[in-house]
């Protein structure tokens, strides 16, 4: 088997676009920089990986939040999961896949992923979320069946999953689980774990109440961070 690649499938982070179940205590500004902050923290963990090839596969336009180093692919397809599959298709070969809503993964994470895969006998490797889904899924070759069926964003996403990887005969290696920032309960608790990337650091600058609105004063990150 050839070196996988890793693939950060992004959203590019925009007011009233981005992380909208942060608002409130969010303003629609502070939560576009939150989801910019998480994914600067996962390209720069990707960029510390050592792989084949590093990929955005992405919605939308490039922002400066884009570190030299990666190709860009357009994201193709209805939902998410044709997207995720389109990724794999448009990249080819093995490769593992890392959501932008888990700002503490890390390049030994990563590495783990990636060397899963590459162990003989593993077809797929899947890290799951604390909400029932998954942070991460890495395949052996595109297989478009893999997510057929399979809902989306949905408490039983990872169990649907894992059935659908069985039903096709993956051999399937399973990776540690992470907290996926949904709401400001998340936010702050993947902060407190991960207190030195630029998501917690972003957020603890926001100083946000612990209940209602923030003032929307339209923060970049750069500045909410400083």
């Amino acid at each position: 088997m050839s070196a996988p690649a890793l693939i950060v499938i992004a959203k590019a982070p925009a007011p009233g676009r981005s992380k909208t179940r942060l608002c409130p205590p969010c303003t629609p500004h502070q939560a576009a920089a939150l989801a910019e902050a998480a994914l600067r923290d996962t390209l720069a963990a990707v960029t510390a990986t050592p792989c084949s090839r590093r990929v955005v596969a992405l919605e939308g336009p490039v922002g400066d939040w884009l570190p030299a180093g990666f190709d860009v692919v357009a994201q193709r397809g209805d939902g998410l999961g044709e997207r995720l599959a389109a990724a794999f298709e448009d990249v080819g070969g093995p490769a593992v896949i890392v959501a932008m809503d888990t700002p503490q993964v890390s390049a030994a994470m990563l590495t783990r992923a990636l060397a899963g895969l590459s162990e003989a006998g593993t077809d797929a490797v899947l890290g799951p979320t604390s909400d029932g889904g998954y942070w991460t899924i890495g395949l052996r070759r595109p297989d478009r069946e893999v997510f057929a069926g399979v809902p989306m964003s949905s408490p039983a996403t990872l169990a649907a999953q894992r059935e659908r990887l069985r039903i096709l005969g993956l051999s399937t290696t399973g990776l540690p689980p992470l907290i996926d920032v949904d709401s400001i309960d998340d936010a702050r608790a993947v902060a407190r774990q991960a207190p030195a990337t630029f998501f917690a650091k972003t957020l603890r600058a926001m100083a946000l109440p612990a209940s209602g609105l923030a003032r929307d004063d339209g923060q970049s990150v750069a500045e909410a961070a400083a």
